[in-house]
C-alpha cells in the first residue's frame, strides 16, 4: 500500500512537473498565431528581442487561416495571415491590418541529380503540372524548358498545402493570374479543392514531404527551402526573363507597390512587371483590435514589432526576406498612434 502511495505521488509530481513546463512554455507575455510563412524570421526577432528587453514571444505557426480564427475568437493578442482581409471584412470585425515582412514563395522538387536553380519552368507548366495535366517530369513543357537537364521519366508527385494558408492564396492568386484554366476549374483562395496531390501542414510539412518523396514538387517560403536545403526551380517571370529567387529580385517585385493604395495595406505582389522581378512574391500581414480588451497586451506587440521594424531588417536579410520600405513603417506606425486605441480612446503607441 505503502509503495502504491508513494508511486501515485510520483507520478502525480511528474504529471504536475509536466503541466508546469507545458503552462511555463504557453505563457509568453505576447502571444500570437497563424502564417507560416514567416515562422522563421518571426523566431529569429523573437529570440533577440527576449534577450534585449526579457519579454518573450508564444507564436503558434498554424497557418492563415488559424490565425484569423484565433484573432476573430480573441484567443491571441495578434493573428498573422499572408492573405490580407479586406476592407469591409476589417470594418466589421474591428481590425487593423498591416504588412510586416515580404518574402518569396518558391517551387521545390525532389528530382536526382537535378541542383538548386538548375531547372526552369514558366508559369503555365506550373499551372498544368497542379492541375494534373502534366504528369510526368520529362514532358515535353518540361523539355522545352530545359533542353540542357537530364529530365528522369519518373511522375510528378505533387505536394500541396492541407490546411488554411496565405502561402496557398498567392500560390494559386499568381496561377490563376497565368492560368485561364487554373482560374475557372481551381480558383484563389487559402484553401482549395486540389485536382491532384497530396496535402501537408504548413510551410515545414511541404517541405518535409517534399524531401522524403522522389519526384516530388511543392511550393513554400524561400527560407524553407534553403533552411531544408530544397532543390528550388527558377522561374520565368511576366517579362519572359528567367529569374532566380533572391532577395533582390523579391525586392524588385515590391519596388512599384502601391501600399496606400488598398485597405489595410492589402497589396497583392503576385506577378508584377519587370525583368528582375521573382513572380511569387508576398508580403505577411498583422492583425489586431483596434479598440482590444487587453490594451496592455497590444501595446507590448505593438512595441515589439516597432522594434523588429527598426532593428530587424539585417535578421530579416539574412533569412532572405525583404524589410519593409520605409515610408510603409513610417505610415504604419502613424496609423497605430491614430487608430489603435484603449477603452477610452488613448492610443497604445506613441513611438519606441
Amino acid at each position: 500500500m505503502r509503495h502504491f502511495i508513494r508511486s501515485a505521488a510520483v507520478a502525480i509530481a511528474m504529471a504536475a512537473a509536466s503541466t508546469f513546463s507545458i503552462a511555463a512554455a504557453m505563457a509568453a507575455d505576447i502571444s500570437g498565431a497563424g502564417a507560416t510563412f514567416p515562422y522563421p524570421i518571426y523566431a529569429k526577432w523573437a529570440d533577440a528581442y527576449k534577450k534585449e528587453t526579457g519579454i518573450g514571444l508564444n507564436y503558434q505557426s498554424i497557418g492563415s487561416g488559424g490565425g484569423i480564427k484565433q484573432i476573430k475568437a480573441k484567443t491571441v493578442t495578434f493573428g498573422a495571415s499572408d492573405a490580407p482581409l479586406k476592407g469591409d471584412e476589417l470594418d466589421s470585425t474591428g481590425l487593423a491590418q498591416f504588412p510586416m515582412v515580404m518574402g518569396g514563395i518558391v517551387p521545390v522538387v525532389n528530382l536526382e541529380g537535378v541542383k538548386p536553380g538548375e531547372l526552369v519552368l514558366d508559369g503555365p507548366t506550373l499551372a498544368d503540372i497542379f492541375l494534373g495535366k502534366i504528369t510526368s517530369w520529362d514532358d515535353p513543357a518540361i523539355k522545352k524548358l530545359n533542353p540542357d537537364v537530364k529530365l528522369p521519366s519518373q511522375a510528378i508527385a505533387v505536394v500541396h498545402r492541407s490546411d488554411g494558408s496565405g502561402t496557398t492564396f498567392n500560390f494559386t492568386y499568381y496561377l490563376g493570374d497565368v492560368s485561364a484554366d487554373w482560374k475557372s476549374k481551381v480558383g484563389v483562395d487559402k484553401a482549395v479543392e486540389w485536382p491532384v496531390g497530396i496535402g501537408a501542414k504548413g510551410n515545414e510539412g511541404v517541405a518535409n514531404n517534399v524531401s522524403q518523396t522522389g519526384g516530388a514538387i511543392g511550393y513554400v517560403e524561400y527560407a524553407y527551402a534553403k533552411q531544408n536545403k530544397l532543390t528550388y526551380t527558377d522561374l520565368v517571370n511576366k517579362d519572359g526573363k528567367k529569374v532566380e529567387p533572391t532577395a533582390a529580385a523579391f525586392s524588385a517585385a515590391a519596388a512599384s507597390a502601391d501600399w496606400s493604395s488598398q485597405p489595410g495595406y492589402g497589396v497583392i505582389l503576385a506577378n508584377q512587371a519587370g525583368a528582375e522581378t521573382w513572380p511569387m512574391t508576398s508580403a505577411t500581414w498583422i492583425l489586431v483590435y483596434k479598440k482590444p480588451d487587453d490594451a496592455a497586451a497590444t501595446t507590448e506587440a505593438l512595441k515589439f514589432f516597432a522594434w523588429s521594424y527598426a532593428k530587424g531588417d539585417d535578421m530579416a536579410a539574412e533569412l532572405d526576406y525583404v524589410p519593409m520600405p520605409g515610408a510603409v513603417v513610417k505610415s504604419v506606425e502613424e496609423m497605430w498612434g491614430k487608430d489603435i486605441v484603449d477603452a477610452n480612446g488613448k492610443p497604445l503607441y506613441s513611438g519606441m
